[in-house]
């Protein structure tokens, strides 16, 4: 047992790692991938505030008297006999839980306001809170998409060809989810296959899905026998996470009550995130639907702290509005926007980390994909979250991973994380020689200030195109797809396995064999 445990570093110091040339393709050289080493950003802005200090207070209000005097159902037996042995209002038979203010305060200000989620590479380890950010790849998609292949229901390949991108680009920090479901593999054993898939393809922090006890139990073991830790190490160390999604409005059902548990009881981080769509399954009003979000989340969070005080928790926003013409989800959103803002404001409000999600309704790779990723984003950065969810290859409301799109996600994470770079103001940096050298009506471009720094002075695109009109139409007048398309597959060709220790790939191999002659997760079919 060693004192490193619970401690991270934020950046990685070693140099990014350098397409190998593969059989059958070209090597995919550093300018055709320029970027920089693995870090978290860290936002350097003052979070914005959408609502002043008195309405902030409305929305906590209200979301108390909901908990109150409404309540929310928790379908699990052992939860609510937790919760009433705690001083919560159960009513025998039935399950409606009601808690009051203090209740909740008390019980949230357990939650830790930051803490690190180790990796299996330690130059990979997570800040969550303060003001470190981590993005991570598209989770849960049920299917992958690229222009050569079409839509096509989620398989294992395409599950591990986004786990090679998101290990490959250094701005993909974690993997918050299956970036696209295997429906391939028979759900009873598909956990077991896609956490050996995590270990042994990347070596960055993963999720773990709640859906039924098993579940939670091999993938917490698998996690354990991947990082090489003893149990007491394991339980004392966040090293994976999980995603409870209430079953908005006013719902927590049995598998995410069972995942809640787990998680806690083993020291894991549960991010607990109400989906609260405006106008469906939450008021059609952003201020009531951030009622029931603010609500639903401390619910949890609270529970959490019953089963384990100082559980590590996140709350996580996912508020957005549907089109109220035919019903289907909208992302990216002005409401989407404002949502995400304010409920920064709620967790800074309880001193909690923060999740929100850079998302898009699009169904292809277009303006629209662009722009409502991009204010998704927005939100989620001036929300002053801390874990950014589906960053990276999000298309179709959720329903689809695109290949492409995780190229052009990519593009801007990377412009983002260039934006929350201090701007250096250093004596150099003023350049003042450099000013008096080429005085007035010159120019700077053959100056030593220059061309002791040209190569690096600004951002590098991946998929931008600066060509001017002319070269760019003799090149064949290429679009953004066109390029994505290109480098996704060359991505996977410089992609390298990161090592594991033999005897620990041994040894989950045999704990999925093991678990699978005993027949996995009950399934119904």
């Amino acid at each position: 047992m060693t004192d490193d445990i619970d401690m991270a570093p934020l950046e990685d110091t070693q140099p990014a790692r350098r397409g190998r040339r593969r059989r059958g393709g070209e090597k995919a050289t550093p300018d055709l991938f320029p970027q920089k080493p693995f870090r978290q950003p860290r936002n350097i802005f003052t979070p914005l505030e959408a609502v002043s200090a008195d309405e902030l207070e409305a929305i906590h209000d209200a979301s108390m008297r909901v908990l109150e005097e409404i309540g929310i159902d928790f379908l699990h037996e052992d939860a609510k006999a937790m919760l009433k042995a705690a001083g919560a209002d159960v009513t025998p038979g039935e399950d409606r839980v009601r808690m009051d203010r203090a209740m909740v305060t008390e019980l949230v200000a357990k939650a830790p306001a930051e803490f690190t989620i180790r990796a299996r590479n330690r130059a990979h380890d997570l800040q969550i809170g303060g003001n470190a950010i981590s993005f991570s790849c598209v989770a849960s998609a049920p299917n992958a998409v690229d222009r050569d292949g079409g839509r096509r229901p989620g398989n294992r390949e395409d599950f591990q060809n986004f786990l090679k991108l998101s290990q490959y680009f250094n701005i993909i920090h974690c993997l918050m989810g299956y970036p696209v479901e295997p429906v391939d593999i028979h759900a009873s054993v598909r956990h077991l296959d896609g956490i050996a898939d995590f270990l042994r393809l990347t070596d960055k922090v993963y999720h773990i899905y709640s859906l039924g006890m098993e579940r939670n139990r091999d993938g917490l073991e698998l996690t354990r026998i991947g990082y090489g830790l003893t149990r007491e190490e394991f339980e004392r160390t966040p090293c994976t996470t999980t995603v409870i999604n209430t079953s908005s409005p006013l719902r927590l059902d049995t598998p995410m009550l069972q995942g809640l548990i787990e998680m806690a009881n083993a020291g894991q981080v549960s991010i607990v995130t109400p989906f609260t769509l405006a106008g469906a399954m939450a008021p059609v009003t952003v201020a009531g639907a951030l009622t029931l979000q603010n609500a639903e989340a401390l619910a949890g969070i609270a529970f959490a702290q019953i089963v384990k005080p100082g559980a590590p928790v996140v709350y996580g926003g996912f508020t957005s509005n549907v089109d109220m013409r035919s019903g289907a989800p909208a992302f990216g959103t002005p409401e989407y926007m404002k949502a995400a803002i304010v409920g920064g404001q709620l967790a800074r409000r309880y001193n909690l980390p923060y999740r929100s999600s850079g998302v898009c309704a699009a169904n292809t790779v277009d303006y629209q994909a662009a722009l409502e990723t991009t204010l998704s984003e927005w939100g989620a950065i001036n929300g002053g979250a801390n874990l950014i969810k589906h960053a990276a290859g999000w298309l179709e409301g959720g329903l689809s991973a695109g290949f492409e799109k995780f190229i052009t996600d990519i593009d801007l994470l990377q412009k983002i994380a260039e934006y929350l770079t201090p701007l250096d103001v250093s004596e150099e940096a003023l350049a003042i020689d450099a000013i008096r050298e080429v005085g007035p009506a010159g120019h700077f471009f053959g100056t030593e200030h220059t061309q002791a720094r040209y190569k690096d002075a600004f951002y590098a695109p991946i998929v931008s195109d600066w060509r001017n009109y002319e070269t760019w139409a003799e090149a064949g007048s290429p679009i953004a797809y066109d390029k994505a398309n290109m480098l996704f597959k060359k991505a996977l060709e410089a992609y390298e396995q990161p090592a594991l220790d033999p005897a620990i790939d041994e040894e989950i191999t045999a704990f999925v064999e093991k678990r699978k002659a005993e027949g996995g997760a009950p399934t119904d079919f």
